[in-house]
């Protein structure tokens, strides 16, 4: 028997409801079906997508489980915008707003057709906190099905990842390798489909949604190819139909200590510095303010537990082997809200309660941790006041303090030039600027560059800091985030060619050394550069957007926070 605060009875109940009845009929729905509860499944397939492109078996299989516990399937697309594909050029420039993009387009089908539930499968870096972030907009029972990591590609007896081919590119130019070794890294580096098989945001995102409620236990890191991805689908079906009549809503799983709680576990699992956008814009649906601080303490007081690739040597294939999710989880017991939910209702203790650790060299225990620090380093001072950030785990031990001078580019473009034409030396400190979140616009990821570093052998003399953002996939002494950015007149704005740049990742300090007066006559000759772009949705997020240290959110997200 339907429940009378279910949304659908707004649209099939009542003898004025005949034509919505009628148009339901005509889509293939029963009559006798119009009772169920109606789920919305929101399916991110796309066919040009490897973290994607298997989804379609994914949400068969949600729907299968939705009909045999009693509700009505309807699904429906969403967009998912490969970060791999869309490097290196101008298409990176809409992959950050694509994920308002995604969050908004499932918050208008979902209150348009006034759904009961949403099961919500997607793999990849903007699409899962874009889906997250639409799941505590709306407040609706809620589940993800993260699409699961590829397996690890082979090369001369080694596990590979994505990103290493990006680095032979270097190799290659510099003839480490030929052009046959550069083509069966190439032709060896991925296998099938799935998210990059490393930890990068993909698969750091699909850890904490697990984490905090959000998936079900052991989705986390089930490979897109394992029988227990197909099972934790439609499993998610029948559980989605529990949830609708429980009235289980994510704000009753996913709660201020739940992103405490996500905080703690992506420091320990070394996580993509992208996590520094995605927590807080999740956390601002519901007014919940998430800082760099709160990153910061988290990092200090949280070992690093996990050295993946790409700043370790394990895949997300052996943490899956060791235990997944669950097995991260008992590790951390003592630092974590053990009390909070799972997607079942019960509590992290009760779901790891007969979990065992299989590796403890993937997984390490607290008291055997690779750093005594988590992943990631928040640093201010003049450079950047209101911080930036380092994937800290990923730099090597004499470049976590170093000065030198910088060398200055408005665009990516321009430093990958001058790496590839031999101009950037041991030393440098290589400056990207006017690729912020509103300056790009669009805050691109910097991979390209930073692999051109990688492979030119640079990456253990050379630091580059910019405006931009980083892949998950970025190792070395990459320091992203620069807040204010350069296009908000801060102080990276004004550095010039020569200047001594000063970090200190330990400290926690990034210094543009240059005397205050010299900084403030720049300041006053400074002239704001014009918006790159005159229309379309680029030129709407440029005018829209936050700073990086407040997740590149938008306005109105700014206004939860206020309220």
């Amino acid at each position: 028997m339907a429940s009378k605060w279910w949304r659908s009875r707004e649209v099939v109940e009542g003898v004025d409801r005949g034509g919505q009845r009628a148009l339901l009929k005509s889509a293939g729905v029963a009559k006798k079906d119009l009772s169920k509860p109606f789920i919305g499944v929101a399916n991110s397939y796309n066919g040009m997508h490897a973290g994607h492109v298997h989804l379609n078996g994914l949400a068969e299989m949600v729907m299968e489980g939705i009909k045999e516990a009693g509700g009505l399937p309807f699904e429906f697309g969403v967009i998912a915008l490969c970060d791999g594909i869309a490097q290196g050029h101008k298409g990176m420039h809409y992959v950050l707003p694509s994920r308002e993009s995604i969050a908004d387009s499932i918050e208008i089908t979902a209150q348009a057709h006034r759904l009961d539930g949403l099961v919500m499968l997607g793999s990849c870096e903007k699409i899962v906190p874009g889906m997250l972030m639409a799941m505590y907009r709306l407040d609706i029972p809620s589940l993800l099905v993260t699409g699961g990591p590829m397996m690890p590609g082979l090369y001369n007896g080694e596990s590979r990842a994505i990103y290493e081919v990006r680095e032979a590119a270097g190799l290659f130019r510099k003839g480490v390798i030929n052009q046959k070794q550069f083509e069966e890294m190439e032709q060896s580096v991925t296998r099938g489909p799935g998210s990059c098989a490393m930890m990068g945001t993909a698969n750091t995102m699909s850890i904490l949604s697990e984490v905090m409620g959000a998936s079900l236990p052991g989705c986390g890191t089930s490979h897109a190819v394992a029988e227990t991805k197909v099972y934790i689908a439609k499993q998610s079906g029948k559980r989605i139909v529990q949830m609708v009549h429980e009235d289980l809503k994510p704000t009753s799983i996913i709660t201020e200590r739940s992103f405490q709680n996500a905080l703690r576990v992506s420091m320990a699992i070394g996580e993509s510095t992208n996590t520094m956008l995605h927590l807080p814009a999740m956390a601002a649906e519901q007014g919940i303010t998430i800082t760099p601080e709160d990153f910061e303490e988290a990092s200090r007081t949280t070992p690093l537990t996990i050295k993946a690739k790409p700043s370790g040597k394990h895949t997300l294939w052996d943490v899956e082997q060791a235990g997944g999710v669950p097995a991260i989880i008992k590790e951390l017991v003592p630092l974590l809200h053990m009390q909070e939910k799972t997607a079942f209702g019960t509590t992290l203790e009760e779901s790891v309660r007969e979990t065992q650790n299989l590796n403890p060299d993937v997984i390490r225990p607290i008291s055997n941790a690779y750093a005594e620090q988590g992943s990631l380093a928040v640093l201010k001072g003049s450079l950047a006041p209101n911080g930036c950030v380092v994937k800290q785990g990923a730099v090597v031990g004499k470049m976590r303090k170093h000065t030198g001078p910088a060398r200055v580019f408005d665009s990516q473009e321009e430093a990958i030039e001058a790496m590839n034409n031999g101009e950037i030396k041991e030393g440098d400190v290589i400056i990207i600027r006017y690729e912020g979140p509103k300056g790009g616009p669009g805050m691109r990821e910097m991979l390209t560059a930073t692999a051109v570093l990688m492979g030119s052998g640079l990456g253990d003399s050379v630091a580059l800091v910019t405006d931009g953002r980083f892949s998950g996939s970025t190792r070395g002494p990459c320091i992203g985030h620069v807040s204010p950015e350069a296009a908000a007149g801060g102080p990276i704005a004004f550095v010039q060619d020569g200047d001594m740049i000063s970090i200190d990742i330990d400290q926690r300090t990034i210094d543009l050394m240059v005397e205050p007066s010299e900084l403030q006559k720049r300041k006053e000759q400074w002239q704001p550069k014009a918006l790159k772009v005159s229309n379309g949705v680029l030129l709407r997020y440029a005018e829209m957007v936050s700073s990086a240290d407040q997740g590149a959110i938008l306005r109105q997200q700014i206004n939860n926070l206020s309220r």
